[in-house]
């Protein structure tokens, strides 16, 4: 049975887990970073004050954002044929046939450059990184053609984190909600099929 906002229970369960997952990362990083565990209640009373004070302009960027995508989205063929998918958008695990295509990808200029540490600059280099066992990478398509990677690095499953990258290397498929989408479905894909607690990313200074 449907429940009133479109989710049936199975997508409200995940959704709920989801959102669970993102708080508990959220309230571990407050500690991380020093703050005390009864200030934790001050930054949620921040939090309510600024869902209070809802204005036109962050109602229209909610709306934009809901209007993408939201977990009900997703099209979850994972156990059927390892797929992930949202709309035009979809990962799947990284074919070794794509190898020479991320090497040229990576050979346009700052791209490398651009991740800490950068990924190995020859062929045969990224064939043995992409099968390190610490590391799962996916390659993002775009109706049905490849268009980037996303990926976990530094996969620890004792402490049930890992290190998020993205690539969409097709210029012309840049700045289309391509990324996010993928980012989304990766997401989706390391804290409900993984099981992860935590995923993080490096960047530069730069890199705002």
């Amino acid at each position: 049975m449907a429940e009133d906002n479109g989710y049936s229970a199975l997508q409200k369960s995940r959704q709920d887990q989801l959102l669970k997952m993102v708080a508990k990362g959220f309230y571990n990083e407050l500690i991380k970073y020093g703050i005390k565990r009864q200030e934790v209640i001050t930054v949620a009373g921040h939090l309510l004050d600024n869902l209070m004070q809802r204005n036109l302009a962050i109602d229209k960027t909610e709306e934009y954002y809901n209007r993408l995508f939201t977990v009900a989205d997703i099209r979850d063929e994972w156990s059927s044929g390892q797929k992930l998918s949202i709309a035009d958008v979809a990962i799947r695990p990284l074919a070794v046939s794509l190898i020479p295509q991320v090497a040229a990808w990576l050979q346009m200029p700052h791209i490398n450059e651009s991740f800490i540490p950068p990924y190995p600059e020859t062929e045969p280099g990224l064939y043995a990184y992409f099968e390190q066992p610490t590391r799962q990478y996916f390659q993002i398509e775009y109706a049905g053609q490849p268009v980037g990677i996303i990926g976990a690095e530094h996969i620890d499953s004792e402490s049930a984190k890992l290190e998020m990258r993205k690539l969409v290397g097709d210029r012309g498929f840049r700045g289309k909600g391509i990324g996010k989408r993928a980012v989304f479905l990766f997401l989706y894909h390391a804290f409900l099929i993984l099981r992860m607690n935590k995923v993080y990313i490096h960047s530069d200074d730069i890199n705002v």
